[in-house]
């Protein structure tokens, strides 16, 4: 077998995670067949999720955590009357509980309390961090641990389709929500318990329309060529498009990229900018306020004409 050839590849893969793989195998795999040198993935899919896993590759890496704090929506499907020991399939029932007679008012009324800012307790079973250690670790070791509760922001949280005992969700939501939680928590809230029995990230924020890549299609196009592998990659400004843009001239783009602040068009107030050369790589992301002074937050060493970039 020969042996795998990595490259400097940077960009972004709008990965469409499959079941049964957690995140960082997915990345391996698009890494492996991409051959990109470096990669890392923003906001981790449970096994047993599927659908929207942005992958930023290279120089991509250095905006992931401005796509981790993004809106994302999913939709998720739950089984009322159960309580597992995960939240979700992948545990056992702890306990089962009769389904009262519900109806779409009933069910609002438990919706609504998870709308807007909320107190959550996240899964025992996560990956959370407790002194340098996922829980997830200390839980299957019968450990006792207690997730500490943290608000999130629930921005949408509506019912779809109702079906005896099952129920389909759509949700939007800010960074850290565990929709596993939501399940749980709307479960106690009908008085019958609940877990997660399916989930589906729609999109991340921007991509709220992802054109989103499989395993197999990256694996398909290894076969057609360099052009058809690298048509999976989007550039990295595409993950920036909520940002404003700020386009250097030469003697702009040269005093930046030698780590010189430079003055450009004052903002009200301080505001973060896409900032790219006169070539039109993107060169920095920069704080502009009122005095005018751009202030580089981040640098990026993207090659004149490189891969994707």
């Amino acid at each position: 077998m020969s042996r795998t050839i990595f490259r400097p590849l940077h960009g972004i893969v709008l990965l469409d995670k499959p079941l049964h793989m957690s995140s960082n195998q997915a990345l391996q795999a698009a890494r492996k067949l991409l051959r990109a040198e470096k990669g890392g993935h923003t906001g981790a899919l449970d096994p047993l999720a599927t659908g929207l896993l942005p992958l930023c590759l290279g120089e991509a890496t250095k905006v992931a955590g401005t796509l981790l704090g993004s809106r994302k929506a999913y939709r998720a499907e739950c089984r009322l009357g159960a309580t597992t020991t995960t939240a979700d399939l992948e545990g056992e029932i702890v306990q089962e509980r009769l389904v009262p007679a519900l109806d779409s008012e009933r069910i609002e009324q438990a919706l609504v309390k998870l709308r807007g800012r909320i107190v959550q307790i996240p899964p025992v079973y996560s990956a959370l961090k407790q002194d340098g250690e996922p829980l997830y670790l200390k839980a299957r070791r019968g450990e006792i641990v207690q997730a500490p509760p943290r608000e999130v922001e629930v921005h949408r949280l509506d019912l779809l389709e109702h079906q005896g005992d099952r129920l389909t969700l759509y949700v939007e939501c800010g960074s850290g929500t565990y929709v596993r939680s939501l399940a749980v928590d709307l479960g106690e809230a009908l008085g019958c318990g609940a877990h997660l029995t399916s989930l589906r990230r729609l999109w991340v924020e921007p991509f709220r329309e992802p054109a989103m890549i499989t395993l197999d299609t990256l694996a398909g196009a290894v076969g057609q060529g360099e052009e058809a592998l690298l048509a999976c990659v989007r550039p990295i400004a595409e993950g920036l498009v909520d940002l404003r843009s700020l386009h250097l001239d030469a003697e702009q783009s040269l005093a930046v990229s030698q780590g010189r602040q430079i003055q450009v068009e004052p903002c009200l107030e301080t505001t973060r900018h896409a900032v790219f050369a006169d070539d039109g790589r993107l060169l920095v992301l920069a704080d502009i306020g009122a005095d005018g002074i751009m202030r580089i937050i981040r640098g990026f060493n993207l090659p004149l004409g490189g891969a994707i970039c």
